[in-house]
């Protein structure tokens, strides 16, 4: 099935969704960021605000944007006090622009309406010099289904549209420009909120802007 992942869709999936215990941050993120100095980050596509509120913790002064009113009210209200240092967006990340650029733009199983790396070569451009860049997200290739625990809604299996490999990612970074840091494929075991237990195929692609 094909789906369009613009606002409609993702306010009837964020208002269908069950609400439950806030989640850890992905992983991913926690190891590639430990030796980034806080700064100001982008989270792509924040859906209920894990990484935004851990990255705040860490002292990062973050943008949470996500194209839901829905689930930014969600993330907003079940963060409380933890989300002082978090501004939350409404942002179709298909046609939003930021006014400036961050030390860190970061995204994990984002789907946008426009095709995924094309989104992702979009959030590229937004990483400040000497800046970071983090993709976090479904391996195109993966046999096996998968969620991923943040309440996107595919089951076990995500949409091909919605998946890329870390070779189409980091082919997407300028070797003047980037340097890449990290590019990988790897698996991880995860209890999916209303899903039971899963193998996750992700892609993870760190890269420093130059």
């Amino acid at each position: 099935m094909t789906h369009e992942f613009d606002k409609a869709y993702w306010e009837t999936h964020w208002q269908e969704a069950e609400s439950g215990a806030a989640i850890p941050p992905n992983p991913w993120l926690v190891a590639e960021t430990a030796d980034l100095a806080p700064g100001t980050a982008l989270d792509a596509g924040c859906g209920e605000g894990a990484e935004a509120v851990w990255l705040a913790a860490q002292g990062w002064r973050v943008t949470a944007a996500d194209i839901s009113v829905e689930v930014l009210a969600r993330a907003a209200a079940r963060t409380g006090d933890a989300g002082a240092g978090i501004d939350w967006v409404e942002a179709d990340l298909g046609t939003w622009t930021p006014d400036t650029a961050y030390d860190l733009v970061t995204t994990h199983y984002a789907h946008p309406a426009i095709p995924q790396l094309a989104f992702y070569a979009r959030i590229a451009e937004w990483v400040a010099p000497g800046g970071t860049l983090l993709v976090v997200g479904h391996l195109a290739s993966a046999e096996a289904g998968h969620g991923h625990g943040h309440g996107h809604g595919h089951g076990h299996q995500p949409p091909a549209e919605a998946t890329a490999t870390a070779e189409r990612v980091a082919a997407l970074l300028d070797a003047d420009r980037w340097e890449v840091v990290t590019a990988g494929e790897p698996t991880r075991r995860l209890t999916d909120r209303g899903s039971g237990a899963a193998t996750l195929h992700d892609v993870v692609v760190r890269a420093r802007r130059k």
